[in-house]
């Protein structure tokens, strides 16, 4: 009855499909298993599973037999690790910051060394506790964001002993341009990478980001890493999307009115009625990440009936010209479509000038989440 409650309370109503999460991850997985080949499919479960929520997330990808798991911050892996089996991996891709390592060893996270200063402090650490220490090591291969440099990776390797007290598990590189497969710095990249391999003999080996599982085979070595692929991001602009959509959103109708020709809606007299319209206002905005950008370039739906927005996007609201759509099917408490079949997360991605990385991890707190499948 509460949750029933909760829902008639909520301005929006958000729907993860875990079975679509699942669908998803199993899609990327077999395609590291391609052709007889063996790279193993984790996930990254950053920024709240991209906005999803990782306590859901998390538990329906175990269930799928994910066993590798990878974060940005260090209190996203201590959070993941009550989640998930004491047999799952967790990665934390930005490393420790100083002072914090001796987190990584009590919650059993794997932190990713991605400068000279962290593989210093996590070597310090493994002496002063006697015994080796797991950890993954990043390498840049050209994006110049995160990782040893060429020049740090050579510093370090002219002591012999850079590695002592460090268990290698892993080394990594992001790729830069992996969504356009044509671009020639995927295969500088690779090239890169492949010499970095040679360099540690025996470890396994991590390139391939969502958009790179789809680049082939010579890009996946031993782990794949999928993140907005597995929420059902397009992998590959430009061509037909091969993954489930794992959210659907509607936002309640607020309030009904007729305008007449020339008057104004919304904010800045962005919209002046041509004549006679029907207003619906919606109880969403952009305090919950429904972003201000789609003014005058985005659309709910009825029924699959696409209603244009009328009038600026407001923090808490939105005006839609809904002229012709139904008295019965548009009143208070009714819901519109804003992701549904008729309209991906990239598609409003699109209409917003951005990625649908950014529509999703923006996806606000006020909503009404449920959660089905999984």
């Amino acid at each position: 009855m509460s949750d029933q409650a909760s829902c008639a309370r909520a301005g929006a109503i958000l729907t993860i499909d875990l079975d679509a999460v699942r669908a998803n991850y199993r899609l990327l997985r077999e395609r590291g298993q391609a052709g007889g080949a063996q790279a193993a499919c984790a996930s990254v479960l950053k920024a709240d599973a991209y906005g999803l929520g990782m306590d859901k997330v998390a538990q329906a990808l175990v269930r799928e037999g994910c066993r590798s798991f990878f974060v940005a911050h260090l209190d996203e892996g201590i959070r993941l690790r009550q989640l998930v089996p004491a047999d799952c991996t967790i990665h934390v891709m930005h490393g420790a910051m100083p002072g914090t390592a001796r987190d990584c060893v009590e919650h059993d996270l794997v932190p990713v060394l991605n400068d000279r200063g962290q593989v210093a402090e996590w070597r310090t650490l493994a002496r002063e506790l006697g015994r080796e220490l797991p950890a993954a090591l990043q390498v840049d291969t050209g994006m110049s964001r995160m990782g040893l440099a060429p020049f740090d990776l050579d510093r370090l390797r002219q002591d012999p002993a850079w590695l002592e007290g460090i268990d290698l598990r892993l080394v990594m590189s992001h790729l830069a341009c992996a969504d356009e497969p044509a671009h020639p710095l995927n295969e500088r990249q690779r090239q890169r990478f492949e010499e970095v391999r040679a360099l540690f003999p025996g470890v396994p080996a991590s390139l391939a980001n969502s958009s790179g599982v789809f680049l082939g085979g010579a890009w996946h070595f031993d782990l794949l890493r999928p993140g907005c692929a597995l929420y059902g991001i397009n992998p590959q602009p430009g061509h037909a999307n091969p993954l489930a959509q794992a959210v659907s959103l509607a936002a309640r109708v607020v309030q009904l009115r007729t305008v007449a020709a020339g008057d104004i809606v919304g904010y800045g007299a962005r919209y002046i009625a041509q004549g006679e319209r029907r207003i619906a206002t919606i109880a969403i905005g952009y305090a919950d990440g429904w972003l201000r950008a789609l003014t005058g370039h985005s659309w709910a739906f009825v029924d699959g009936v696409a209603v244009p927005f009328a009038g600026t996007v407001s923090m808490d609201s939105i005006t839609l010209d809904v002229t012709g759509i139904p008295e019965a099917r548009i009143a208070p408490g009714q819901t519109v479509d804003l992701l549904c079949p008729q309209q991906t997360v990239d598609e409003v991605a699109g209409q917003a000038g951005t990625i649908g990385y950014e529509v999703l991890t923006r996806l606000g707190a006020r909503f009404y989440r449920q959660y089905v499948g999984g």
